[in-house]
């Protein structure tokens, strides 16, 4: 069995891409299994920029091939946001209900039609001796003036997907894996994994670059 460690504290994140690589034959490690590691400064101003160093910093550091994501929610009346600052929207780094608090705050008087957003990922693989690949997935929907569901983390209840009546938070596990933009990448990085010379990815980072 192929080890894979997934640069990620958050047990949701991790239990989502735990269940896409089941049956992959890869044994998927979290970063709590190196509790040694220090913290990546995500400093990047994109997706792609943080994953990026996500992957190839915990890669260098625990000698294995490493999976980074950056994911985040851009909202089109806010210009994008929150965008790369999701996690930390309202401050603290993964808080929620905060982070959700403010998102509803800042919509606060929005009308429904122009509530339109974007969960969007980006992964990064970084395989010992080769050029660290990206892979992007993107899932639209809006936000609901109030939280709807109790599964799945950070703005889920609060996003109702195009071509549903049920918000993130509402989907089973599996179904939310099929049309996420968590599950569109995860499973560009399966293919990779199978046959890295023909994938579907998004774009390549040269490690000199």
């Amino acid at each position: 069995m192929r080890q894979l460690v997934v640069a990620t504290r958050n047990a949701g994140k991790l239990r989502e891409i735990r269940h896409l690589l089941e049956g992959e034959g890869v044994e998927v490690l979290g970063l709590d299994a190196f509790p040694e590691l220090p913290e990546v400064d995500e400093d990047g101003d994109t997706f792609a920029a943080n994953a990026a160093k996500k992957a190839e910093t915990i890669a260098r550091l625990t000698g294995r091939a490493c999976l980074a994501d950056d994911s985040g929610l851009t909202v089109a009346a806010l210009n994008g946001e929150p965008g790369v600052h999701s996690a930390r929207y309202a401050g603290r780094q993964g808080d929620d209900a905060a982070n959700n608090a403010r998102l509803l705050r800042e919509l606060e008087g929005v009308p429904d039609g122009r509530r339109q957003a974007a969960f969007c990922c980006v992964m990064a693989l970084c395989l010992p001796g080769e050029p660290t690949r990206l892979f992007e997935g993107r899932v639209a929907g809006r936000i609901l003036a109030a939280p709807r569901g109790t599964g799945g983390f950070g703005y889920d209840p609060l996003f109702l997907v195009d071509g549903f009546d049920r918000t993130m938070a509402e989907l089973p596990l599996a179904e939310k894996n099929r049309v996420s933009h968590r599950g569109q990448a995860l499973r560009q990085v399966v293919a990779a994994l199978a046959n890295p010379r023909r994938c579907g990815v998004c774009g390549d980072r040269d490690e000199n670059s």
